[in-house]
C-alpha cells in the first residue's frame, strides 16, 4: 500500500482529509469531505462515499463500498474503555450503507471487532465493540448489535432487530422486523417478537441456498424434538443425537444449543 495523496492510482477528492500515514491500495476512491485516520488501511477497489469518517486501527479489505455519513472504527461506547489499543477488521466485498456505525474492540473483550465478507449492511445499523460477524449476512435498516455479539454466516436480521450483549445468532437464521433477542438464536431457525420466540425453520432461506429436502426435513424434525416436544429434554437430545450422526447440519444445530451460555430463544 502507498500514501493516498502521492498515488495517482487512487481518486481522492480534494476536500477529503486523508492522514499521510493512512495506507491505500490501488483504485481506492475517497469521496468529498471524508476523513481517513492515520492507522487506517484500505484495500484495492474500495469506494468510500462523501462524509465518511474512518478512524482507529482499522483494516478494510478489497472491494468494499461504504456510503455517506458512516462512522467506521470509532472507539467503543463502553465506559470501561480506557484508550487501550483495539482494532476493527473488515473483510472484502461488503456493502455498508448510510449512517452505519461500527466500533472497534476492547481489552476486556477480544480486542477487535470483525466483519467478514460479502455482508449487506443497510442504513442506520450499529455494530458495537467486540462483535464478530461472519460472511454473507444481511442487516436490514436499524438493526443493532450490543457488544460481544456473534453472528453466523447467511444470518438475516430484519429491520430494527435488537441483540443483547454476548448473544449468539446462528448461521442461516432469520430475525423478523423488530425482533429483540436476549438469548442465543440457533442456526437455521426463525424468531420474532419483543421477547423473541422461535417460529420453526428458515425453510425458504435454506431452499434458496441449496439445502436438500432431506437435510431440511432432518433439521425440522430436530427442531420439533427440542422446541415443541413435551418429552424429557435428555430423551429428546438423545433422539437428535441419532439424527446428527447422518446430518452435519443437525450436529451444528445441536452443538450450538448444548453449548449456550445465555440460554436459547424459546
Amino acid at each position: 500500500m502507498v500514501s493516498a495523496r502521492m498515488s495517482e492510482r487512487n481518486q481522492v477528492h480534494v476536500t477529503a482529509v486523508v492522514d499521510p500515514e493512512a495506507r491505500l491500495d490501488t483504485n481506492v476512491t475517497i469521496g468529498p469531505y471524508s476523513v481517513i485516520g492515520p492507522k487506517v488501511r484500505i484495500g484495492r477497489d474500495t469506494w468510500i462515499g462523501p462524509h465518511v469518517v474512518i478512524t482507529g486501527s482499522t483494516t478494510i479489505g478489497p472491494g468494499n463500498r461504504i456510503f455517506q455519513f458512516s462512522s467506521i472504527g470509532e472507539i467503543p461506547q463502553d465506559k470501561k474503555y480506557r484508550g487501550e489499543p483495539s482494532e476493527l477488521i473488515i473483510g472484502r466485498d461488503n456493502t455498508i450503507r448510510e449512517n452505519v456505525t461500527i466500533n472497534s474492540g476492547t481489552e476486556l473483550g477480544q480486542g477487535y471487532t470483525k466483519i467478514g465478507d460479502r455482508n449487506w449492511i443497510m442504513a442506520y445499523v450499529h455494530i458495537a465493540h467486540d462483535c464478530t460477524v461472519d460472511n454473507d449476512t444481511v442487516f436490514a435498516n436499524g438493526a443493532t448489535l450490543a457488544g460481544h455479539v456473534e453472528v453466523g454466516e447467511f444470518a438475516t436480521l430484519g429491520g430494527f432487530t435488537l441483540v443483547h450483549q454476548f448473544c449468539r445468532i446462528g448461521a442461516h437464521s432469520f430475525c423478523a422486523m423488530g425482533t429483540a433477542l436476549n438469548k442465543d438464536l440457533p442456526p437455521y431457525v426463525m424468531a420474532s417478537g419483543k421477547f423473541a420466540t422461535t417460529h420453526g425453520l428458515n425453510k425458504v432461506g435454506l431452499q434458496r441456498r441449496g439445502f436438500s429436502e432431506e437435510c431440511i426435513k432432518a433439521l425440522h424434525q430436530s427442531y420439533r424434538l427440542l422446541f415443541r416436544n413435551k418429552g424429557s429434554r435428555s430423551e429428546n437430545i438423545s433422539r437428535v443425537e441419532a439424527i446428527a450422526q447422518e446430518h452435519p447440519e443437525v450436529r451444528e444445530f445441536l452443538d450450538f444449543i448444548t453449548t449456550s451460555k445465555r440460554g436459547i430463544v424459546p
